[in-house]
């Protein structure tokens, strides 16, 4: 089994690209994806949402 701090996630500027197209974009097909590629990256939208928490600059 890996452990946590060997799992590659994808940089933080498409992972904040795939949240404004769930988000913001107010195209179906696109907040889909977005949402799609999210979850295929992190497991789910919470353990997306918790690593944006922890990783973007404040």
């Amino acid at each position: 089994m890996q452990e946590s701090s060997d799992v590659q996630y994808p940089p933080l500027p498409l992972i904040q690209t795939w949240v404004w197209m769930m988000t913001e974009s107010g195209n179906p097909e696109i907040q889909q994806k977005g949402q799609s590629n999210l979850i295929a990256s992190f497991g789910s939208l919470a353990k997306a949402n918790e690593y944006i928490i922890n990783h973007v600059k404040r």
